[in-house]
């Protein structure tokens, strides 16, 4: 798994490419980690080169988000792919994390 980092207006995104599993979401939860500490609280994911999640990089960003809306801040995460989108539906995560098509919709749900 790569991730690369992008802060621009406010927010930062996370774009990442490849596999999100136990053996990854180390990585993932550092890079969580350091963007809450340095308090940047509204997180972009950029799933477009996210092949696969399991359980354990799910639970990164469960572990942080009640940490990150006690500071007004969210992760929302784009361009999904549909095996990417299944696992947070069963799982009834999409309830709980904001998921939009695009990069612009995810902008305007962090700028309202």
């Amino acid at each position: 798994m790569e991730i690369r980092q992008y802060f621009n207006e406010g927010l930062l995104t996370l774009a990442i490419e490849g596999d999100l599993d136990a053996a990854s979401s180390i990585e993932m939860d550092n890079v969580i980690k350091a963007a809450y500490v340095g308090q940047k609280y509204h997180i972009l994911i950029n799933c477009k080169l996210l092949n696969y999640i399991s359980s354990a990089g799910l639970g990164v960003f469960i572990s942080y988000l009640e940490d990150f809306k006690a500071q007004r801040g969210s992760f929302v995460f784009f361009e999904m792919n549909e095996e990417v989108y299944g696992v947070f539906e069963l799982l009834g995560l999409h309830n709980i994390f904001n998921i939009v098509k695009t990069e612009t919709e995810a902008k305007n749900l962090l700028n309202t």
